[in-house]
C-alpha cells in the first residue's frame, strides 16, 4: 500500500529531516506516527501526497509516485491537515463540489459522520468553530471511502468528547482493504485506536511494530521499589508507584501505554533496535 525505500529529505540539504528512511505500511492497519515536534512528521505525510519531493530515495502510494499528483492517484488517497479550511460553503454545496473527485463517496455514509460527530449546521462552514470544522472535514475524509486516509494531529482543537467520538468513528470504519495512517504528539488520544506503531526520532526509523508484538516484546508495570537486576528502558515517579518499561523476559501481561512506550524507545533506541530485531 504505502512502501518508502531510502528516504532523505530536508528543507536544508545541510540538515536532513529524514536519513534514509525505509519503511512499508500495509492495508487492514491503523497506523499511529509518533514523533516529537519539529521531528518532521506533517512533513512525512506531504511526502506521501506530493506536496514535497524527497531528496533521494522512492516512494509507493497504491502503485503510483505521488510526486506526479496524477488524478488516477489523488482520488485513492485523502489527507487531513492539522490546520484545516474550509471555504464558504453550505455543507451541501461543499459536498456537491468536491464529492465528484472521489469515485467512492458516500453520502450517506457522510450523514451519519456529521450526525456520530454532532455537526449540525445551515449555514456556511466558515461560521463554525475551528473543532466543528475538523470534525465535518473528518466526517468528509472518511465517506470519500479511499484506500488511504492520513490524518496530521486530528484530534488537536476536539474537547473531550469529540475525541472519543473521532476514536469510535475511526474504529468503526475501518476494513482490511484500508490503511489510516494517523501523525501525532498527543499520544494518549491513541489509546485503544492504533494497531501499529511508527516512531521515528531524529529522521531515523526506532519502531514499527504492532501492539500485540509490542505487549510480546515489552513489559510495562507499575512498583513500589525499582526492580533489581532487569535493564530499565523508561521509569516515572507517580502517585500509584513507579512506572516501568522493561524487556519482556518471562512473557507477562500487560497493557502498551504509548506514552511511556515513546519515552522508552527515544531514550534508549539501540536496546530497542536489539530487542525487536
Amino acid at each position: 500500500m504505502i512502501e518508502i525505500a531510502n528516504l532523505s529529505f530536508g528543507y536544508n540539504k545541510k540538515k536532513l529531516l529524514y536519513k534514509n528512511l525505509t519503511l512499508s505500511l500495509e492495508a487492514g492497519s491503523i497506523y499511529g506516527l509518533l514523533g516529537k515536534n519539529g521531528a518532521g512528521k506533517s512533513t512525512l505525510l506531504k511526502n506521501l501526497i506530493g506536496l514535497l519531493f524527497p531528496t533521494n530515495g522512492d516512494i509507493w502510494v497504491n502503485g503510483f509516485l505521488p510526486k506526479k499528483r496524477l488524478p488516477s492517484f489523488l482520488e485513492t488517497i485523502y489527507f487531513i491537515p492539522e490546520e484545516v479550511y474550509v471555504p464558504s460553503l453550505t455543507i451541501d454545496r461543499y459536498i456537491n463540489l468536491f464529492a465528484p473527485f472521489y469515485p467512492n463517496f458516500s453520502k450517506e455514509n457522510m450523514i451519519r459522520h456529521l450526525e456520530e460527530l454532532d455537526v449540525k449546521t445551515a449555514d456556511k462552514l466558515n461560521t463554525l468553530s475551528f473543532g466543528q470544522q475538523k470534525k465535518f472535514i473528518i466526517a468528509f475524509g472518511l465517506a470519500c471511502n479511499t484506500k488511504v486516509l492520513l490524518l496530521d494531529e486530528p484530534t488537536n482543537g476536539l474537547d473531550i468528547p469529540s475525541k472519543k467520538r473521532f476514536r469510535k468513528l475511526i474504529a468503526a470504519e475501518m476494513n482490511d482493504d484500508r490503511m489510516i495512517f494517523i501523525s501525532t504528539h498527543q499520544i494518549r488520544d491513541l489509546d485503544n485506536l492504533i494497531d501499529r506503531v511508527v516512531i521515528v526520532d531524529e529522521g531515523e526509523l526506532l519502531l514499527n511494530a504492532s501492539v500485540a508484538t509490542i505487549a510480546e516484546k515489552l513489559l510495562f508495570t507499575t512498583v513500589d521499589e525499582m526492580p533489581a537486576g532487569d535493564k530499565i528502558l523508561y521509569a516515572e515517579e507517580s502517585l500509584l508507584g513507579i512506572y516501568v518499561v522493561t524487556e519482556n523476559k518471562n512473557t507477562a501481561e500487560s497493557k502498551v501505554n504509548l506514552e511511556h512506550l515513546f519515552n522508552a524507545v527515544t531514550e534508549n533506541p539501540e536496546i530497542i533496535k536489539q530487542i525487536f530485531n
